[in-house]
């Protein structure tokens, strides 16, 4: 029930006029899109007419192994696309956008944290994303080339999805955590972005495919277009995305 309230409470602070959700989006015909939680704003801005399910990339992936009917699986890495890809249960994902981690804290910042190496204080509480999910695997990444593992003893929660995160730091239920810019900037009034080095940043590259069990295949293949297309490229920028690396030849 808290875990819902937190989630219900800044979710409806993330979309100006209407509250964003994790669960599937009503639709009335188009392709069912599983995609990560920090894509909860601008896909239904690219697709109008597609049923959408966010989360935890992980955990759609896995939802998706176990037969789920998912269409399109957009995925905010390439590790997971890929590994469906290779057990024959989508398509050959590509790159559709990317993003950038950064580290955020309260607006009043009570810890005072003005860099990422202040996150080593004694007695800062930290919210990151589980290892399995992209976003927790990112600051893993984040820490280990700052060598800053030691940072993990202040962690006080793992959560399922970038969202999450965003949503306890928001609330001041934590000191600092880490999430993508383009999640930072929906609560601007309510975080404040600390970067990270850019010689620390990990490569964040967002894939997307077309499930091999889709029963839309037109549908879903359509989706894909317009997200790889200008309309679909423009409103990721605008929601924060940085532009994706087309492939070379």
């Amino acid at each position: 029930m808290r875990r819902a309230l937190v989630s219900l409470l800044i979710l409806g602070a993330l979309v100006p006029g209407g509250a964003a959700t994790a669960h599937p989006l009503a639709a009335d015909s188009g392709p069912t899109v599983f995609a990560a939680a920090s894509l909860t704003d601008a896909f239904p801005k690219i697709g109008s007419h597609a049923t959408y399910s966010f989360g935890g990339s992980n955990a759609l992936a896995a939802q998706i192994r176990q037969g789920a009917p998912a269409d399109v699986f957009a995925s905010a890495n390439m590790a997971l696309p890929n590994g469906l890809h290779k057990d024959g249960l989508c398509s050959k994902p590509v790159v559709f956008t990317r993003n950038q981690l950064v580290v955020i804290v309260p607006r009043s910042n009570p810890a005072g944290i003005q860099s990422v190496y202040d996150l080593r204080k004694s007695g800062v509480t930290i919210v990151i994303a589980a290892a399995g999910v992209p976003v927790g695997s990112y600051t893993l990444q984040v820490l280990r080339n700052m060598h800053l593992t030691r940072v993990l003893s202040n962690v006080v929660s793992r959560e399922s999805d970038v969202r999450e995160v965003l949503a306890k730091v928001a609330l001041n239920e934590a000191d600092a955590g880490f999430v993508y810019s383009s999640d930072a900037r929906t609560v601007p009034t309510k975080v404040r972005v600390v970067k990270i080095p850019s010689r620390a940043r990990p490569n964040v590259q967002y894939g997307i495919c077309v499930v091999t069990a889709s029963s839309h295949k037109t549908a879903a293949r359509a989706f894909v277009k317009r997200v790889l297309g200008a309309t679909g490229q423009r409103i990721l920028l605008h929601y924060g995305f940085l532009p994706r690396v087309k492939p070379k030849g």
